[in-house]
């Protein structure tokens, strides 16, 4: 997996345990900062998984993953991870500003329609397969849970009414947006291998 994300590096491999071994970019010796300029999250997932592919010569899947809230025409969306930092709350992939700015931003919003979307680019054998997870939610008005990593404490999916944070990790990959598009990727590696 083309990530250096140790939160999404232990969320993969545990819903992938017993099925198959996941490597992370670290493991193949890659310490490269890789580019994220697409302005969708699968262009940006497919521009990681291809630096991987065309770099170290190995198959590879990458994800991106963005947060969209109604009230803010989708917003974070590509910038999820930098979302905090680029309206002066702090630096780059910092949880706590991005909270801290979301939170903000929808203070006088009751409107709290929001969805996680994840996008998964898989370089197999050359070829190019594209995922998509989704979960439907509420941004929730102040942090609860202590589980989980970055908008988790105050994102709530539909389902459960409860935030990410406050699910054990079991429950939260069953339902989660990165779950859902990684059972895809599972169903097609699956048939892949029965070929």
């Amino acid at each position: 997996m083309a990530t250096n994300n140790e939160h999404k590096l232990r969320e993969i491999r545990q819903m992938l345990a017993g099925s198959y071994e996941v490597l992370g970019l670290r493991d193949i010796g890659c310490h490269d900062d890789i580019s994220e300029t697409a302005d969708t999250l699968e262009g940006n997932a497919l521009q990681k998984a291809q630096y991987v592919h065309n770099h170290y010569g190995v198959d590879c899947f990458a994800d991106d993953t963005g947060l969209e809230v109604e009230a803010l025409g989708g917003e974070p969306g590509i910038f999820t991870a930098r979302f905090g930092q680029m309206n002066g709350y702090g630096e780059s992939h910092d949880a706590e500003a991005n909270i801290h700015c979301l939170l903000d931003k929808l203070k006088d919003s009751d409107n709290r329609r929001a969805r996680f979307r994840t996008a998964i680019a898989l370089i197999e054998n050359g070829e190019e397969h594209l995922f998509e997870g989704i979960v439907e939610g509420e941004i929730l008005r102040e942090k609860t849970g202590s589980d989980g990593f970055g908008y988790d404490p105050i994102f709530a999916p539909v389902e459960t009414g409860l935030s990410f944070a406050q699910m054990g990790p079991e429950e939260k990959n069953h339902i989660s947006h990165r779950g859902r598009a990684i059972r895809k990727l599972v169903r097609h590696l699956n048939r892949e291998d029965r070929a």
